[in-house]
């Protein structure tokens, strides 16, 4: 020690954290707590919300699909590769920046502010996620008003919006005088190619009512816009007390979309043609490894669905606690992300194998992914099963807690993002500080 010097307990107990924490004499020891900005309350509130934000609607609309037309199981080794090597490294640099700095994605890059630009690059790129993932968001709240009847409103082509070469899959003018449902569907598309079926024209023609063109702008629908509304205010209750009300509302969002998934997978498994369905999703095709397109596909799902640079890990991992394990937090989420990935493609294949067989097609004819995957091809095939408005609504509330899961961390982050970057005027006389 200093000679002469003799601590008192408060200076004895900053000199033991000193060199507790590995810090030289004199030098300023970082808290393990943010007092101004808070933590989150524990640490199981930061897995679910990373979670949350990681598995959203590209691991139920498009893995599966990436998966099938990529080399089915032998699509899963490039998947891994680009995992390992890229996705789960980026995954820990955004964390371990966030958590060293407890700043968002602007007032990380004090450490160099020639790179304060990629923070705005981040910023801009949340504002446009934040937008499309309320639409999408909007889009699904509509589809589960819909579904609280007692007839799926896609089930017959018998509706105002319906052209003449509708043909539903349950149609009785159809199917009255043929006993063999599926071998007169099966005849009746080979015989036209303009087949569209009752989800596909409620979806172009009465949900989105496309215009002739970008000439024609169309009409604002009402309904879409007053589920706009409803998906903005969801988000605002969800973010109203930041990490304290997010915090809380992940351990419902994050946790129920596997409950129901589950419901699905269950309910999938049982219906005839479901194992065809999931061989197609699975069965390896070890050629396609060669081909770089699929490389290329195996890299673009793994940032898009981990949410790498978009400024959310950063903005989630400032929350934290110092001394936090940044890197087992890394892991877990990646595997999750990625594990329930493949679990979606069991769920989304197992109802659409069931769909093909019910129609006579192959599996192929039935895949599809993005929207007309989630507000096309999988509600029609909702509507073959017992009680089908009940497992509509299921499978619509998931999409909005998926949707929700991954909207709240941009529109968060960006939230923080503005607040911080206003200038803090000085409060007060500055020769205070030196008394």
């Amino acid at each position: 020690g200093v000679p002469g010097f003799c601590p008192s307990n408060s200076e004895g107990m900053a000199i033991h954290l000193q060199v507790q924490n590995g810090a030289i004499p004199g030098e300023m020891v970082k808290r393990d707590e943010n007092l101004k900005r808070g933590n989150w309350s524990n640490q199981i509130e930061f897995i679910l919300t990373s979670v949350g934000y990681a598995v959203g609607l590209g691991n139920v609309w498009r893995f599966p699909y990436l998966c099938y037309r990529n080399g089915g199981g032998a699509f899963m080794f490039p998947y891994i590769i680009m995992l390992v090597f890229c996705g789960i490294p980026l995954f820990f640099l955004e964390l371990s920046f966030g958590q060293f700095t407890s700043q968002g994605c602007l007032g990380v890059w004090r450490v160099n502010p020639m790179f304060k630009g990629v923070g705005y690059g981040m910023m801009v790129v949340s504002t446009y996620i934040g937008i499309y993932y309320n639409v999408v968001i909007s889009i699904a709240f509509y589809y589960f008003f819909s579904s609280m009847t007692t007839l799926l409103p896609w089930t017959y082509c018998t509706n105002e919006w319906n052209r003449e070469d509708c043909s539903s899959m349950l149609d009785p003018n159809r199917t009255a005088n043929i006993s063999d449902l599926s071998q007169n569907i099966s005849t009746l598309l080979n015989q036209t190619a303009k087949r569209t079926s009752p989800s596909e024209e409620y979806w172009n023609y009465y949900v989105l009512k496309l215009s002739d063109g970008i000439g024609d702008l169309g009409e604002v629908r009402l309904p879409l816009l007053g589920c706009l509304f409803v998906a903005w205010v969801v988000v605002f209750l969800c973010l109203i007390k930041g990490v304290k009300s997010s915090g809380k509302v992940v351990y419902f969002t994050a946790t129920f979309p596997y409950v129901v998934l589950t419901i699905l997978f269950i309910r999938g498994i049982t219906l005839d043609g479901a194992v065809t369905g999931i061989k197609y999703y699975l069965t390896p095709q070890w050629d396609k490894i060669l081909d770089a397109k699929v490389w290329g596909d195996a890299a673009s799902q793994i940032f898009y669905s981990l949410g790498c640079a978009w400024g959310g890990l950063i903005t989630m991992a400032s929350y934290n606690k110092f001394h936090n394990n940044c890197y087992r937090d890394s892991i877990i989420i990646s595997i999750t992300n990625c594990a329930t990935s493949v679990y979606a493609g069991f769920v989304i294949f197992s109802i659409l194998g069931f769909m093909a067989a019910h129609l006579g097609v192959d599996v192929s004819k039935v895949a599809d992914h993005g929207p007309g995957l989630a507000f096309v091809a999988y509600p029609e095939a909702l509507t073959l099963l017992p009680i089908s408005p009940f497992w509509s609504l299921l499978f619509f509330f998931m999409l909005i807690l998926l949707g929700l899961g991954t909207q709240i961390i941009p529109t968060g982050s960006l939230r923080y993002d503005i607040y911080t970057s206003q200038p803090v005027l000085p409060v007060g006389n500055i020769g205070h500080c030196c008394r």
